[in-house]
């Protein structure tokens, strides 16, 4: 790194919110490794001291700290410089008299979007960009409402991306930096040009994923509007009719304790691997909790024929086991509520490894199929349903 690359003392100092004095006694106790006091800062020593900063604010102890810089751990704080301070703020007045948008449904919006109410008070010129944005969709015609629902679908799904991909660059960049001995700043250093290298990629490869499968879920949706009979319940607002299918593995927690926790985790996502690339064009995996999968599709027939074909493939143990329903359902924030997901998630609990169990409602649809048999198991009380339900085990006539 060149002269012009380094900061004096004082710069440093004034960086990290402390005095020179200070600032120097860390370095020369080694709380801050590395570093040359008269040759100057570099980025990465002087983001070490903003961290020492923040850490000694928090209680930490100068022995504490020496220690985790000693082997690393603090090397990840220096990603931040690539997300720099804004310079500029505004008020929410301020932002709400150039965006058009009224001060409450700026907080609302904010809130939606999962991000610090505290936020609220002062925002930066790309927050302001962000939320003109907002008032350019709503002034565009679409309904608050369906934006609000949209931002939250937003909101939990981006930070689910951005805490896997924090937490993957920790597993497989940082920790093994730190298990080959690599010193602190020198794994800064890397780490840092690392994920400069990567941050620009990811939107972009964001944006593609996202285009592909909004034009998919257009389509599936076109056609669902051809061929599905919603009826009067269907036509309710936010209200859908589709098929509803719940498949999780049988014997899991037994199989936890025997094989251990890696082994089972190692497993549901060779399960879940398997559920995803298998199922039928219409049908997609709304969530999964655990060792369960929630499946949403359009097509009873092809959902049923996957889940027949699914326990045929799969042979490895603990069997899945998959209970399907169709009805009327509330669609909100990007997930399915209502009875009748209750009672599909019902249909599964009863099932056995490798069975695939059916609602009445189900079998009536698909019944005439010529290479799908369905045997009745009799009137089932199924757990927080008053009336007992009709269930058939399907199966393939092959």
């Amino acid at each position: 790194m060149s002269g012009t690359d380094r900061l004096t003392l004082a710069e440093a100092a004034e960086l990290a919110g402390v005095t020179p004095a200070t600032l120097k006694r860390w370095a020369t106790s080694g709380v801050i490794p590395e570093v040359d006091v008269d040759d100057g800062w570099t980025p990465a020593a002087t983001a070490h001291a903003r961290i020492v900063a923040r850490l000694r604010e928090r209680g930490h102890s100068l022995r504490e700290i020496r220690e985790a810089s000693a082997e690393g751990r603090l090397a990840y704080g220096f990603v931040e410089d690539l997300f720099p301070a804004p310079e500029s703020r505004h008020s929410l007045d301020e932002v709400a008299e150039e965006t058009g948008l009224e001060p409450a449904l700026v907080r609302r919006i904010w809130t939606t979007i999962g991000l610090p109410q505290r936020d609220v008070e002062s925002f930066s010129d790309e927050d302001v960009q962000a939320l003109h944005y907002v008032a350019s969709v709503l002034d565009a015609g679409f309904p608050l409402v369906a934006f609000l629902q949209l931002t939250r679908v937003y909101w939990q799904t981006l930070s689910q991306i951005a805490d896997a991909e924090t937490r993957l660059f920790h597993i497989y960049v940082h920790e093994p930096l730190m298990r080959e001995g690599v010193p602190g700043l020198q794994m800064a250093e890397e780490m840092e040009h690392l994920a400069r290298d990567l941050l620009p990629l990811a939107s972009p490869i964001m944006d593609f994923i996202h285009r592909r499968f909004l034009q998919h879920f257009v389509e599936q949706d076109v056609v669902g509007h051809m061929e599905v009979e919603l009826g009067d319940n269907g036509s309710e607002l936010g209200r859908v009719r589709v098929v509803l299918a719940f498949c999780d593995l049988a014997g899991y927690t037994r199989f936890t304790e025997e094989e251990g926790e890696e082994e089972a985790l190692s497993f549901v996502e060779r399960f879940i691997e398997a559920v995803t690339e298998t199922l039928p064009d219409d049908a997609r995996v709304v969530k999964t909790i655990g060792d369960e999968v929630m499946i949403v599709g359009q097509d009873v027939h092809a959902l049923v024929d996957w889940a027949v074909g699914f326990q045929k493939l799969f042979d490895e143990r603990p069997a899945p086991r998959i209970g399907i329903h169709q009805g009327p359902v509330i669609y909100r924030d990007g997930d399915y509520f209502g009875r009748d997901v209750n009672l599909a998630s019902r249909v599964v609990a009863r099932a056995r490894g490798s069975e695939v169990l059916v609602t009445d409602f189900v079998e009536e649809v698909v019944k005439d199929s010529a290479h799908l048999g369905f045997e009745p198991i009799g009137t089932v009380k199924l757990k927080g349903f008053d009336e007992p339900r009709e269930l058939y085990r399907a199966f393939s006539r092959a």
